[in-house]
């Protein structure tokens, strides 16, 4: 096949096409046996091309999203539409009051020199011959088994083959007239529901917008034209047909010369068929009035009469579908390479166990790899834009909002009612003994109130982390095996199922740790010592202030602007004894606040090695074997959304290289004139 980098290869070839105007004007019966008078040379070229596009219409390329070259024929109701339809095609359509045309009726014609017409209505996949006499009624039929009985409208299209002699080779969609004003059995919404189907006809630039308009209107009131120019403003695409030329003469040549509505294609004039006319003697008429007539003979004969609305759009159609093909078969190759991309990047089928297996194993290990990354090794560029997913940036920020958190409790506040509880416990410690020892017992009382105070906290954290690392879990796995249905349900129910036990220890694990705290003060840690050394420096300085009656008092290392005149109530001794378990508590308690934040920490850091390098595996594993989930069998039963993508998609690429093929074979044919 030719290659093609622009339109103008395939333009200048249908171009050399036209008629010449010195040799091909369009001619009238003499009763012999000449060509008809619609009828040009033009037929016989531009008819393989019409198949194809045809063929293109049949196989619905547009809901891949490639528009077809149409000629579109518009109008407000009563314009004469269905008149000038019936001119070209010479067979009568419905008649009657309301919307004639209730669906849009794809009209295909052709010259075929036969003794009689073959007329052929398609829709739904249904398939319907018939003749002149009953073709009117085969529509109606045919529409209302598309929109039903009433007057309303439906998008489906009906489409209308007709093989006759004398007829131009055209292809065009009829859409029903512009109504505003619904009649009885209309919906309310007529008017909206017409500029909708109208709208989405016209609106590709693909599109010839044949608007019919009554000569006994004023153009610039009509609907019609509202339509077209709100997508073609500058009306390159827009042809317009006067009907009603002998209705309404006068002012007539100035209103097709002048073009307020800028019609950019021009206009051409006709004469609608009256009553019981043949279509032989309607054209005669028609030839006799806009030669005679005083007003419209004025008009020039390149814009009059329906064999010139019939040469114009056979030109029209050509020209349009060479400017298109190109950029078309450009647009199936873009969407078919990237349709064919899609369905390769879909897993294949699995049609054995040895498919099922090999597939289980490399999306177990795609998750560890995942999850090894970003709970481990810190990766994250799997989920670049993601922050969620930056896992240990996350942890790291939790774990300091849980330090921050006891730091800032009630039981960290170390100066309000500064030496009060310490009093109390050594009031409700007093023992027969030597009176400068301090009682352990106050001491683990107070202690045991600490941690009772906080315990609840721990537990909140690993929560809050677990609920965190079962949503990463869970996304990962969601991730990799998106493709496989039966795989996935049975992954995520093993995450969840694992993370839910692992949580469970971990709040154990903490438990045990706070039950630890409450019932032992142990530390080797020389911290304690050197800050409870350093508080203790204050004791005498504070037991001073008290006697002297100061309000409060600046303790190095704890805190300025302690209040202590509710202590001078007590003596010396009771407030060096309480000052002395304070600061003991103090030291301490910074201990047990960081030997439970790098505990659980640790733990969680084990907890999540584990779960990434041995759990996780095991437990899907465990699961995918099981009898309730159905064995390595069961992955090879495809997910109803995979199944339907896939179907889907091959429909598509199917549709794409037939179109392809279609369009490359038209390329072809062109080049070849």
């Amino acid at each position: 096949m030719g290659k093609y980098t622009a339109d103008g290869c395939i333009n200048e070839k249908l171009s050399s096409l036209s008629l010449d105007p010195d040799h091909h004007q369009p001619q009238t019966s003499n009763g012999d046996n000449n060509v008809p008078p619609i009828v040009s040379f033009y037929n016989e070229k531009i008819r393989p091309i019409l198949d194809a596009v045809e063929n293109l219409r049949r196989l619905n390329i547009t809901k891949e999203g490639i528009q077809i070259p149409s000629i579109v024929v518009v109008g407000d109701q009563s314009s004469g539409k269905s008149s000038v339809m019936e001119s070209l095609a010479g067979i009568s359509l419905p008649r009657g009051q309301g919307i004639c045309t209730r669906v849009p009726l794809i009209m295909r014609l052709q010259h075929h020199p036969v003794a009689e017409p073959e007329l052929l209505l398609e829709y739904m996949d249904k398939a319907v011959s018939t003749d002149e006499e009953h073709v009117s009624d085969a529509i109606n039929t045919a529409t209302e088994e598309l929109a039903g009985k009433s007057k309303g409208i439906s998008n489906t299209p009906l489409t209308l083959f007709v093989k006759k002699n004398g007829v131009p080779d055209l292809t065009m969609v009829d859409l029903p007239g512009i109504t505003r004003v619904p009649i009885h059995g209309q919906p309310e919404d007529i008017y909206d529901q017409i500029k909708e189907m109208i709208m989405e006809y016209i609106k590709p630039e693909e599109t010839i917008i044949l608007n019919v308009l009554s000569a006994t209107q004023d153009f610039t009131t009509c609907e019609s034209i509202r339509m077209s120019q709100s997508v073609d403003r500058t009306g390159l695409r827009t042809l317009a047909v006067v009907t009603k030329a002998d209705k309404s003469p006068e002012g007539l040549h100035e209103k097709v010369t002048a073009d307020d509505v800028n019609i950019g294609l021009g206009y051409v004039c006709v004469r609608n068929r009256i009553n019981d006319e043949s279509y032989e003697d309607a054209r005669k008429e028609e030839a006799v009035l806009f030669q005679n007539h005083p007003l419209l003979s004025k008009i020039d004969k390149s814009m009059v009469g329906i064999p010139v609305l019939a040469q114009r759009l056979v030109e029209l159609q050509a020209l349009i579908i060479s400017r298109t093909l190109p950029e078309m078969l450009r647009k199936i190759n873009e969407k078919l390479n990237c349709q064919l991309s899609e369905l390769e990047s879909l897993p294949k089928n699995l049609n054995s166990p040895a498919d099922a297996m090999a597939a289980f194993m490399h999306i177990t290990g795609l998750v560890k790899e995942s999850l090894r990354k970003i709970l481990i090794r810190g990766e994250f560029d799997e989920y670049p834009e993601d922050k969620n997913m930056h896992c240990t940036a996350r942890l790291v920020e939790m774990l300091n909002d849980y330090s921050d958190d006891l730091d800032g409790c009630p039981e960290s506040n170390h100066e309000e009612n500064f030496l009060e509880d310490e009093i109390m416990l050594l009031e409700e410690a007093k023992w027969i003994g030597l009176p400068n020892f301090m009682p352990r017992t106050a001491f683990l009382a107070l202690l045991q109130n600490k941690v009772t105070g906080i315990s609840s906290r721990p537990i909140q954290f690993i929560d809050d982390v677990w609920d965190y690392l079962e949503k990463v879990v869970i996304q990962v796995i969601n991730r990799h095996s998106e493709h496989y249905y039966q795989l996935q349900r049975c992954t995520c129910r093993s995450g969840e199922n694992l993370i839910a036990r692992m949580r469970e220890h971990s709040k154990k694990h903490v438990k045990e740790a706070i039950e630890m705290e409450k019932w032992t003060d142990y530390t080797c840690n020389p911290q304690y010592m050197a800050e409870y050394n350093s508080l203790m420096a204050n004791q005498s300085s504070l037991v001073e202030s008290v006697r002297d009656g100061d309000e409060a008092v600046n303790i190095d290392g704890l805190g300025e602007s302690i209040e202590i005149d509710h202590l001078r109530q007590y003596e010396a001794q009771v407030l060096n004894q309480a000052y002395d378990m304070k600061m003991r508590m103090i030291s301490y308690w910074r201990i047990v606040l960081g030997r439970l934040i790098d505990t659980t920490a640790l733990h969680l850091q084990f907890s999540i090695n584990n779960l990434v390098n041995r759990e996780l595996e095991k437990e899907i594993t465990s699961c995918f074997m099981s009898p309730s989930f159905g064995g390595i069998e069961s992955l090879l039963e495809e997910s109803p959304c995979m199944a339907g993508k896939r179907a889907m998609l091959s429909r598509s690429v199917e549709v794409l290289r037939e179109s392809k093929e279609v369009v490359s074979n038209i390329m072809d044919r062109i080049s070849g004139y």
